[in-house]
């Protein structure tokens, strides 16, 4: 796979992409598509949520901040961008953390076309329909073959499942890809999950002909560059400028040296 040419789509293109998003990571997600090249919008009331997905290149919709009113902006913000034809990437944030964030999760899945779900394991497990609980937002065990469970997904629901961990697993209908990039210092960031949603709805926006090698594309560089800020941080403060400017500065020698996809 050829990420940098990916990257290069992103930086020519220089999608919009929408959000509808979490609220404790809305300026971290805003931030790491604008120093991707791209260019974030956070619409979120209901009376023009339509209009501006009307002019975006992607939609990213993650449930961490949820409410009832949210969803019905999100649902009508998802329609929209299926009509236009514009890929939708939904982080299913805390599922499998309250029966409500279930229930709205499905609601959106059979309401609207979805092309990319995106969780952790658990969070994906509980979509899938597994009895698994999700401590708050943080992923907890799952006791499956990930593997298995993304491709069971992607079948069932018609879409692109990434699930993300120290592995990020990438599967559609056709095929399974793993993304073996990325630092342990990621995990210890708040938001960073939420930028990583962000990160594939940039990726995505310039590449929709083929959503899941993008996806696994904008991971394998937000793991790169998390991995080159990790040698330059004391802390998770530090590593998070720091991810910021890497991503920003991320070239085809540093990808070519570190890019870890495999099928």
């Amino acid at each position: 796979m050829d990420v940098n040419a990916f990257l290069e789509s992103v930086r020519t293109e220089r999608p919009l992409v929408h959000h509808l998003t979490n609220w404790v990571t809305i300026s971290d997600c805003a931030q790491i598509v604008k120093s991707l090249g791209a260019s974030p919008v956070m619409a979120h009331a209901v009376e023009e949520v339509a209009e501006m997905t009307s002019l975006a290149s992607a939609l990213v919709l993650n449930i961490g901040t949820l409410t009832a009113d949210f969803i019905e902006s999100m649902l009508k913000a998802a329609q929209a961008a299926n009509h236009r034809g514009i890929p939708v990437v939904l982080d299913v944030c805390g599922a499998g953390a309250t029966t409500f964030r279930d229930r709205m999760c499905q609601k959106l899945i059979n309401e609207a076309r979805i092309d990319i779900i995106k969780g952790n394991a658990s969070e994906i497990a509980r979509i899938a329909g597994l009895d698994v609980r999700t401590r708050g937002v943080d992923t907890a065990h799952v006791a499956t073959d990930l593997r298995a469970l993304s491709v069971d997904l992607a079948r069932k629901s018609s879409c692109t499942v990434v699930i993300t961990g120290p592995v990020d697993i990438i599967a559609d209908t056709q095929r399974v890809l793993a993304v073996q990039n990325g630092h342990a210092m990621m995990a210890e960031v708040v938001g960073t999950g939420c930028m990583a949603a962000s990160v594939i709805g940039a990726f995505v926006g310039a590449s929709p002909q083929d959503l899941a090698s993008a996806a696994a594309a904008g991971l394998c560089c937000y793991g790169i560059a998390g991995e080159i800020a990790a040698q330059e941080s004391d802390g998770p403060m530090s590593f998070k400028l720091n991810l910021l400017d890497c991503m920003h500065a991320l070239g085809a020698q540093e990808i070519a040296e570190r890019q870890r996809v495999e099928p």
